[in-house]
């Protein structure tokens, strides 16, 4: 397989929402991965695409993307009191729908389940996130415009 073709499917890859590719053709087998969302996360950057996996040539001559080196975490904070409405995804935290609009949810604010909370921008998609549970929001644990990964908690909610 030429570099001009792998350099495509490296592109493809990097721009589209699957995590891993694989073609087997006569000359070898080559197989793209991305890598790991928490690395895209760890430096914000809301314009520019997620770089592409480095690719290392394995013994069958098949390509493979490096995996991504994970700084081992810090002692984990304590999980709050309380019940906490957790990110589905990873993405771009938003309180509003615009930003000169009202927010979804403020603190002190009573909310019941299935309520918009928050908004999650994923690949240029506004997700709406909905409250998992009734209560009162005691915290709001994000800033607007900050990055939030999967599970990352966002509110408490008395």
């Amino acid at each position: 397989m030429d570099l001009r073709k792998l350099k495509t499917l490296i592109d493809l890859v990097s721009e589209s929402n699957i995590s891993e590719l694989e073609i087997t053709e006569a000359e070898g087998k080559v197989r793209i991965v991305k890598a790991a969302a928490a690395a895209m996360v760890a430096a914000p950057m809301a314009a520019q695409p997620p770089p592409a996996a480095p690719l290392v040539m394995g013994a069958s001559g098949a390509a493979a993307a490096a995996p991504a080196a994970v700084a081992p975490e810090a002692a984990a904070p304590a999980e709050p009191a309380g019940q906490v409405i957790k990110s589905p995804m990873v993405g771009t935290f938003y309180r509003a729908a615009s930003p000169g609009s009202k927010a979804f949810a403020d603190v002190g604010d009573e909310i019941k389940t299935g309520q918009p909370v928050c908004i999650i921008e994923a690949m240029k998609i506004m997700n709406e996130i909905e409250a998992d549970c009734t209560g009162k929001i005691l915290r709001i644990l994000c800033e607007n415009g900050q990055a939030v990964e999967f599970g990352q908690p966002l509110f408490i909610v008395e």
